[in-house]
């Protein structure tokens, strides 16, 4: 058997290959298939809003999706722009590039993986006309079928068909049907510029100028280098094609909801594409908050926040209500720049989820945390966190902690509870952008030193209304109904959840981070948190109802930092108005509440969190059954506060038992908890000499301080006036300059102090 083998092995081959050649010359003279090469018959794609108002169509202006070209027809510079960028030696062979083929596969081998391919015009063609499968045998079938083309059609007919036929985004086929969609004109009359942004979406169709106008920029770039190294273009020729905007459109062909119809289209498959689409937006609600954002943009200008962005979720569904990525589309090439997609720094906005993960791990919303001065030994040097407002707060609840958004008790929890659980919960909320390893974030991922999208930060709030359960985002409606039928995974518990949503919308909470009055206050439930990313780059700020979520951002799209512009005076007021528009759409409802999953309020001591004593300043906090039993607090007695050792040395150095500083932080309920001085009515905050300043960045609407007596009959109560002006309350909103703080008692007892606001 061995034998016979040997001696008509080699024979067996050889005929086989002879075989195999003849085969192929009788492939190639086969007729071709008499409808092959008729224009392909797609369908028209409209999308419309959720009510059914068109927000936009594929069809190019006499009605047809592709309108076909001949090639005589066709802006010489378009056919070298292809043929420089797809296949430069379209002209010389015969449907294979062997040479170009030689060349993959050296690449290939070298690098142990496909870093370059070698399929030319022909072959991009015979795909379109016969899908095959992006794969060696589908490759050698469209080798087969490119021989074939060349046989019977001529250079000038393959590119004819070849143009007429790509896909080159946004649901487009064929050079004039995407000419007409980013220009507004035909593919007979194109620039150098514009020819080779067409040739350069040719490899990539997903970075259209619409969806991705940077990447569209650099592959103009590269195609028109090409062009001039083949000597299709002078280098001034093409230095003046890269200065023109990357699309330009005639007023007629606008279209509603831009970036929302956009990412939708560069999301779905292109052969799923036709008919009409019933969107998930509300073209009302959108055009609002398109508003609004126009109108934050003209607020901010002169102080760096140059754009905004808002996107609105539906709770219950994940349905986008809402996607404003910039302030004006079609201002200029920026315009299409979508801030709802892109990825960037959010700041505190991530805060939530670390403290939704340690209230699954035993920490409770009256757990006490340091803010000290403290230094981390990392992998890359020491670390030495800082609050936004410059102080240190002493004890402080994670109620408060999280609520006005105090930086270094956050980064004290992420070393107890690790950064690498932390970013495992960022992922199971739908962070997908945070695709570097743990130890590139490290202690900082809490403060958000990765880079996220806006859609992404409304959707991981989003599953703090569905009781700690993400699912993603939803842009087109079913046909069978508007339930949502993705499938859901849990980023926290029910009751972690519920626990993090009371806190956000706790007004009292956010008081020593942000003051007494807020954009927040709304006429609902409303949980919200902002963030500001290094130097004011970023603005940020969501706000989560029972029934929608709201996220927004303000900035400048080319990173330039704003000019102490915070997330409560930059983002705050957007979010405020966006969720008020949004209230008229859907309805606010209540926000899920801990009593839900048995929490029960008790009162405990505002300074160490443990169960309230005689002698405790109290408030009331939520406690779950399961929760080990609260410890009656041993901070206070009736000779006054006795902080543990490390808050007690804080406390000496920062001369908060004095009373300085009161008007931030948990300081001030450190000073509260002291029983009241023996003796004469005396004004206890501010104190004689103080010096107070304003929060960096933030409005000084919403920076204020606490004013505060001791002693007299009254107990301390008094009515307040600054420089001869009476107050409301008991706290003032900080005005710089000189100013003398007068209290008068029920019994007419007098206390004054001078003070100064910087």
């Amino acid at each position: 058997m061995r034998w016979a083998v040997r001696r008509y092995g080699g024979k067996v081959v050889g005929a086989l290959f002879l075989l195999g050649i003849a085969w192929s010359y009788v492939w190639t003279w086969l007729p071709l298939p008499w409808d092959l090469l008729a224009p392909a018959a797609t369908p028209s794609l409209t999308l419309t809003d959720r009510h059914g108002a068109v927000l936009r169509t594929t069809r190019a202006e006499d009605g047809s999706r592709a309108r076909w070209l001949t090639l005589g027809e066709m802006d010489p510079d378009l056919l070298a722009a292809f043929v420089a960028a797809e296949d430069r030696r379209f002209f010389d062979h015969h449907g294979v590039d062997w040479l170009a083929v030689g060349r993959a596969v050296r690449d290939n081998v070298t690098s142990l993986h496909v870093v370059s391919g070698a399929s030319t015009i022909t072959m991009q063609l015979a795909r379109l006309l016969r899908d095959q499968p992006r794969s060696l045998p589908g490759k050698i079938a469209q080798a087969f079928w490119a021989l074939r083309l060349e046989h019977h059609l001529s250079k000038q007919q393959i590119l004819e068909q070849y143009l007429d036929r790509v896909p080159l985004g946004q649901a487009t086929l064929g050079v004039e049907s995407a000419s007409r969609l980013y220009f507004g004109r035909s593919a007979e009359d194109l620039s150098l510029g514009q020819a080779a942004l067409l040739a350069g979406l040719a490899k990539l169709p997903t970075s259209d100028p619409l969806s991705a106008p940077a990447r569209a920029s650099l592959g103009r770039a590269e195609v028109l280098r090409a062009l001039v190294e083949r000597g299709y273009a002078d280098s001034a020729t093409a230095a003046r094609a890269l200065t023109e905007p990357v699309i330009l459109l005639d007023p007629g062909a606008r279209f509603l909801a831009p970036h929302f119809t956009s990412q939708l289209l560069a999301r779905t498959p292109f052969d799923s594409l036709g008919g009409t689409w019933r969107t998930t937006l509300d073209l009302s609600l959108q055009a609002d908050v398109e508003s609004e954002v126009r109108h934050t943009v003209e607020q901010l200008a002169d102080r760096g926040g140059r754009q905004a962005a808002a996107v609105v979720l539906d709770n219950l569904t994940g349905d986008v209500l809402a996607w404003v990525g910039s302030p004006d589309f079609w201002a200029d090439s920026t315009g299409q720049v979508d801030m709802v997609a892109s990825r960037r720094q959010p700041g505190s906005t991530l805060k939530p989820f670390l403290y939704g993960m340690a209230f699954d791990r035993g920490y409770s919303a009256g757990s006490v945390l340091p803010d000290l001065p403290v230094t981390y030994t990392t992998v890359t040097g020491p670390y030495r966190p800082n609050n936004y407002d410059q102080r240190f707060h002493g004890p402080v609840r994670a109620r408060e902690a999280l609520a006005s958004s105090f930086n270094i008790p956050a980064v004290e929890l992420t070393e107890r509870l690790g950064y690498q659980n932390l970013l495992r919960t960022m992922h199971l909320a739908g962070f997908a952008s945070l695709d570097r390893p743990a130890e590139v974030y490290g202690l900082g991922l809490a403060l958000g030193n990765g880079e996220v999208t806006l859609l992404e930060l409304a959707d991981a709030y989003r599953a703090l209304a569905s009781a700690g359960e993400y699912r993603p985002v939803r842009m087109r409606l079913p046909l069978d109904g508007p339930g949502s039928a993705a499938e859901g995974r849990k980023v926290m518990s029910p009751r972690a959840a519920a626990l993090v949503l009371d806190v956000l919308s706790d007004p009292a909470a956010r008081i020593p981070g942000f003051g007494l009055e807020t954009p927040f206050d709304l006429p609902f439930p409303f949980a919200v948190k902002t963030g500001t990313s290094r130097h004011y780059t970023d603005n940020w700020a969501v706000g989560v109802a029972g029934g929608f979520t709201v996220a927004v951002w303000v900035g400048d799209f080319t990173g330039r930092p704003m000019d102490a512009v915070s997330g409560v005076s930059g983002a705050g007021p957007l979010l405020h108005r966006v969720a008020l528009l949004t209230s008229k759409v859907v309805a606010p409802r209540g926000l899920p509440s801990p009593a839900l999953y048995g929490g029960e309020l008790v009162r405990v001591c505002r300074v160490s969190g443990h169960l309230a004593g005689a002698h405790c300043p109290t408030l009331e906090e939520w406690v779950f059954p399961d929760q080990a039993p609260l410890t009656p607090c041993d901070w206070h007695a009736a000779d006054g506060l006795h902080l543990p050792a490390q808050y007690a040395e804080w406390a000496r150095q920062s001369s908060v038992d004095a009373g300085v500083g009161v008007d931030v932080g948990v300081a001030a309920a450190v000073t509260e908890a002291k029983p009241a001085a023996p003796g004469p009515f005396h004004i206890v905050s501010p104190e004689q000499g103080d010096r107070l300043g304003v929060p960096p960045g933030v409005d000084s609407a919403y920076a204020s301080i606490a004013l505060q007596g001791a002693g007299g009959k009254g107990s301390g109560r008094a009515n307040w006036y600054v420089d001869g002006r009476r107050v409301r309350g008991d706290r003032w909103v900080l005005v710089p300059g000189q100013h003398r703080i007068l209290a008068v008692t029920g019994e007419n007892e007098r206390d004054s102090v001078e003070v100064v606001v910087e």
